[in-house]
């Protein structure tokens, strides 16, 4: 019987409440790995790991508010053993004009999106270079880190600033054996933006598409198990897209 890619590592997944981040959980349960969704809301956790122990995985909840470091520091010193992974999912969007963009909502966005990927990958590196046993760390990014759009001041600026984040953690963590690369994603449907890309606006943002179709969250799986399993042993500091061909097509 072949073994899973990911059996024997424990996996921290952020943002995991819904979404994508429950989503990547699951993959990486149905590959072996142990585990912890960290969101604000224990009751959105505690239901999703309890899915997927029914479909015999190993999950574990932790509130977590990745914007406060001692939200951070507190769950990560909860954990007793290093994390093998770190998917750094949590963000939040933000959007409208520049002009009306208050400052709360701008920190908001960085704090969440930035800092907040900043100070997890932190404190799980520390736990991974103490124990010397490396690991994968994956932040989610976005298309709109690499190239721009329209009343997304505040999240583009996060997330190339992460793209950037991931670089430099990478440079300084490689003789550590800890690998950082950024998954930037294009616009993928879920729950929140189904009902938009239903409006006319939304069709025509998808004709922009060269495969002329929304990614679907499975679109992210081979990427992001190549980032986190032997299969990218050699690949580090990277911004991968998968985007449908979103980034190449005409201006």
């Amino acid at each position: 019987m072949t073994s899973l890619p990911l059996a024997g590592k424990s996996a921290l997944i952020t943002g995991a409440s819904g979404g994508l981040g429950l989503h990547f959980a699951r993959l990486l349960a149905r590959n072996g790995a142990a585990v912890t969704l960290a969101a604000r809301r224990m009751e959105k956790i505690e239901a999703a790991c309890a899915e997927i122990e029914a479909a015999g995985g190993t999950a574990h909840g932790l509130e977590m508010d990745v914007s406060d470091a001692h939200s951070v520091t507190g769950a990560l010193a909860s954990v007793h053993r290093p994390f093998d992974i770190l998917i750094n999912n949590a963000g939040i969007s933000g959007a409208g004009p520049a002009l009306a963009l208050g400052e709360a909502e701008f920190d908001a966005v960085v704090d969440t999106n930035l800092k907040g990927a900043f100070l997890v990958a932190q404190g799980v590196a520390r736990g991974m270079k103490a124990a010397g046993s490396g690991g994968a760390i994956v932040n989610v990014a976005s298309i709109l880190g690499l190239r721009t759009g329209g009343g997304v001041a505040a999240y583009s600026a996060s997330k190339a600033g992460l793209i950037q984040l991931t670089k430099a953690l990478a440079l300084e963590w490689a003789r550590d054996t800890i690998r950082v690369n950024a998954l930037c994603p294009g616009y993928i449907e879920t729950d929140i933006n189904r009902a938009f890309f239903a409006t006319e606006p939304g069709q025509a943002l998808i004709k922009r598409i060269p495969q002329r179709r929304l990614g679907r969250p499975e679109d992210l799986d081979g990427a992001l198990m190549l980032l986190v399993t032997d299969a990218g042993a050699y690949i580090t500091g990277i911004a991968l897209v998968a985007d449908g061909g979103h980034l190449v097509s005409s201006l």
